[in-house]
């Protein structure tokens, strides 16, 4: 059987259980416990030896990179969220990469220093907070004008494209980031976040850490 090694506040591997989810997989999930560091145990290192999640082993074909887990259970299973003609491929690849490199990464400033940092207690940097804030504002009216032109991010059809972008924004109100002026993409992501394969990972992104949220 499929094991899917992740956290459950992890973006990357939330976004490898949305995809499986959506493929209609039957797979074990794997808590790896990060606080505790488990990531770093010689274990789980062969798996990954970059000590990172998510990782899926798939009846020994060990695979880790959230992006790449995706498109080769997309492919195993021959499914149409990753098209196999070459023009429309490349579109999603377009979109997935745009997603992670661009609003993944600058999402990612603000989410690591507004909520991890407080709860582990380390300093945080609110240069890149504001570096994090001006990206978005640079790239997400890009996300949302394309929403505006398709109902999904790379065309039509639901794609990875849209399973990675939706990943991503999950700590968005967590982080106090207002998505709200972007109203295809709010649209968008409201409707997908209905979806079962989305309601059988979770009701809504850091359920467990909203007592520790509370008390910052």
């Amino acid at each position: 059987m499929l094991k899917i090694y992740g956290s459950d506040l992890s973006a990357p591997a939330n976004k490898v259980r949305f995809a499986a989810n959506a493929l209609g997989l039957k797979y074990e999930y794997i808590r790896i416990n990060l606080r505790e560091g488990e990531h770093r145990k010689e274990e789980f290192l062969k798996l990954n030896p970059a000590g990172k999640i998510p990782v899926i082993d798939d009846d020994g074909f060990v695979l880790f990179e959230s992006n790449v887990i995706i498109k080769y259970l997309c492919d195993k299973n021959n499914s149409s969220l990753y098209p196999k003609n070459l023009k429309e491929r490349a579109i999603v690849d377009q979109w997935v990469d745009f997603g992670s490199m661009h609003v993944g990464t600058a999402l990612m400033k603000v989410v690591y220093n507004r909520v991890f940092a407080p709860i582990r207690k380390i300093a945080v940097d609110e240069n890149s907070i504001k570096e994090g804030l001006n990206f978005l504002g640079r790239f997400l009216p890009v996300v949302d004008n394309q929403l505006g032109k398709n109902p999904y991010i790379a065309g039509k059809n639901l794609t990875v494209a849209d399973i990675n972008l939706l990943a991503l924004l999950d700590p968005a109100e967590m982080a106090e980031i207002d998505l709200s002026k972007y109203e295809n993409l709010t649209v968008w992501r409201n409707k997908l976040r209905q979806e079962k394969f989305y309601t059988d990972c979770h009701k809504e992104y850091g359920e467990s850490l909203k007592p520790s949220m509370a008390k910052k």
